[in-house]
Formats: C-alpha cells, sequence, structure tokens
C-alpha cells in the first residue's frame, strides 16, 4: 500500500497520469525501453551519462546510436538528433544531465515528425524543470533514480512516470514477473484473499518494497527544500569561482531550471586539481568516461570531438544539501588557491 501511495504522490508532483515505482532507475530504464518496443531498433543516446543509460539499451537487444553533446550543459547536442535518424530508429534517450533540461522543444519536434519514441533519463533531475514543466512530464516515459547520492534518496529505488495508460498496465506487470494483478489488488477486487494469479508474460523482479517507498513519502515533502539548498551552494560557488582564470563553471539556460545534482567545473588542468583536492580532504569526481569509448561499446563507437575532448577537463566538485559553510569555504579556498599558484603551495 505504501508503494501505491508514494507513485500516486510522485506523479503528483512530477504533473503527470501515473508512476509506476521500481528498484532502481537502471531498471526503469530498461523497462521503459522494452514497452517502447527498441528490440533490434535503434535507439539514439549521450555518451556523456553513466553506463546504466545505454546498457538499458542493450539489455533490450538495441542498438545504441551516439550523438555528440553541447560542450557548455554536457546535454545531448539535439541540433545532431535528426542527421542520425534511420528507417531502424525507435526510440530517443535524452540525459538531463546534472538536472539541467536538455532543449526539449526541438526534440519533441523530431519525435513527432519520425514518429519516435522519447525516454528521458531523469536519473539527476529529481525537480528540474523545463520551461516552467517539470522535468519526466514531457517525453513519453521519465526515469528517476533514489539512489543515496540523488536529490531524493530512498538509499535505492527508481520511477517510470507516464500519461501512457497501456504502458502504464505494462510496466506494472514487467516489475513482477509478469503477474497481471497483485494480492493487494486481487484482492480489493474479490473482498476476499485470493492466491490465484495470472502470469502474461516473462517479467522480472524489480519492484519497490514498502520500506523504500515510505522514506519515498517522506523526502519528496523535502525536496524542494534540499533543492533549494543546493541552489544556494552553486550560488556561492558562482559568485566565488566567477572571479578566477581558466575555468570555466556551469550554465543554466533561460529554458531551465536545474535540479543542480552536481557542479561540474572545465579546466586545463583538471587532473593536477583533482589530485591537489585530495590532499586538502577534499573529494571530487569525473562524471563521465563518454560511453561510447568503452571496450563494450567499442562496436558502436563513432566520432563525437565534443565529447571526447570536454571530458578530460570536467571535475565534479562537492555538493550536497547539508553542507556545512566552513566545508564550502574549504572548497573555495582550495580552488581558488590551486587556480592562482597552479597547484603550489606558498
Amino acid at each position: 500500500p505504501k508503494t501505491a501511495e508514494f507513485e500516486e504522490k510522485f506523479a503528483d508532483y512530477i504533473g503527470v497520469k501515473y508512476a509506476v515505482a521500481l528498484n532502481s532507475c537502471t531498471a526503469a530504464l530498461h523497462l521503459a525501453l522494452l514497452v517502447a518496443g527498441v528490440e533490434k531498433k535503434e535507439v539514439i543516446t549521450t555518451p556523456m551519462t553513466f553506463v546504466s543509460t545505454n546498457h538499458a539499451i542493450l539489455y533490450n537487444n538495441a542498438t545504441p546510436v551516439f550523438c555528440d553533446i553541447y560542450e557548455d550543459t554536457l546535454n545531448i547536442n539535439v541540433e545532431e538528433i535528426e542527421s542520425l535518424i534511420t528507417s531502424k530508429t525507435r526510440a530517443i534517450t535524452v540525459v538531463h544531465y546534472g538536472g539541467h533540461a536538455c532543449h526539449m522543444d526541438t526534440v519533441l519536434k523530431i519525435a513527432r515528425k519520425h514518429s519516435l519514441k522519447i525516454i528521458e533519463d531523469c536519473a539527476h533531475a529529481c525537480g528540474g524543470e523545463y520551461q516552467g514543466g517539470k522535468l519526466g512530464s514531457i517525453g513519453d516515459m521519465g526515469c528517476f533514480s533514489f539512489h543515496a547520492v540523488k536529490n531524493l534518496a530512498t538509499g535505492e529505488g527508481g520511477m517510470i512516470t507516464t500519461n501512457d495508460a497501456k504502458a502504464y498496465e505494462r510496466l506494472k506487470k514487467l516489475r513482477w514477473l509478469g503477474i497481471s494483478k497483485g494480492t493487494w489488488q486481487r484482492e480489493r477486487e474479490h473482498k476476499k484473499y485470493d492466491w490465484q494469479y495470472n502470469v502474461e508474460e516473462t517479467g522480472f523482479k524489480c519492484h519497490m518494497h514498502d520500506i523504500s517507498a515510505v522514506i519515498g513519502i517522506e523526502q519528496l515533502k523535502k525536496l524542494e527544500k534540499l533543492n533549494t539548498k543546493r541552489r544556494r551552494i552553486v550560488d556561492l560557488y558562482n559568485r566565488q569561482f566567477s572571479k578566477l582564470h581558466g575555468i570555466t563553471l556551469p550554465v543554466e539556460r533561460k529554458y531551465a531550471k536545474s535540479a543542480r545534482h552536481n557542479y561540474v567545473v572545465k579546466l586545463g588542468e583538471r587532473d593536477a586539481l583533482n589530485l591537489y583536492l585530495q590532499e586538502k580532504g577534499i573529494s571530487t569526481g569525473v562524471h563521465y568516461y563518454p560511453n561510447h569509448l568503452y571496450g563494450v561499446y567499442r562496436r558502436f563507437c563513432r566520432k563525437l570531438p565534443v565529447a571526447e575532448s570536454v571530458w578530460k577537463r570536467i571535475l565534479t566538485l562537492p555538493l550536497y544539501p547539508d553542507m556545512k559553510k566552513n566545508e564550502m569555504k574549504a572548497v573555495v579556498k582550495a580552488v581558488t588557491d590551486f587556480t592562482e599558484n597552479k597547484g603550489k603551495t606558498k
């Protein structure tokens, strides 16, 4: 019952009719693409993402067609999408990198013209917006992550949002081994315990349990407040780092309200700064190594000059809602010292 409650509240928050809770965003992407009917077809996608985005394409025996990205937002270059469409193209997966929306009007126009499905990877984007509408409400299906580091965290978990009633009904079966109706639903309909169920197709065991759902319900109440805290930290970083030379800051386009999942800077001395911050006890990351360069994707590899260049200059700095002022100051001081002294202490 708690999972159903979480689904209802989350769907209402995103502004869609339906939500299906799962045990991860990876499962959400897998099932969304399955329902989209991509098997033996092509899916246009981005290389600048966690590999689960593109593994989900392979899970469905489909072909990932990698599209280059914009250097500023690190999102898929929507102006290149149409040139990659073939007779085999079935869907477009867009990743709202760092919580910043892709330019969805262009994607929608292309998808409608070519009768393609749009899967929104909203793993970074819970609470993010495009032209005032919540991300995850624009494409055919939106896929969310509730992993421990995400904006809305349940420890682990995922969700698919959609306005498609047929997709919703099938997704519910697929997440629970293909069983058409769960015990609670059978009992409600028959007014008694009913052990008999029907298995309509080969599904998977990737449902969300009620413990995660209870956490999700409470975290959803706090999401806007937590995202506001993220934005304040970003504002502080931007004010301080804008004074520095040789470092490029994240952007936020007029059409987007970023969920501010991460804070990614760009600089030529990325690796040196990474080591310098490690020495200061500050953890960083690189999000991401372009997926098409991994061995598993070698047979789908094509030249993507922006992604192949920019990944060597990106570094993710600490950003989380409970960051203390002294922690923020420590990050600002360390980055400033490095930039002004090229990593050499006085």
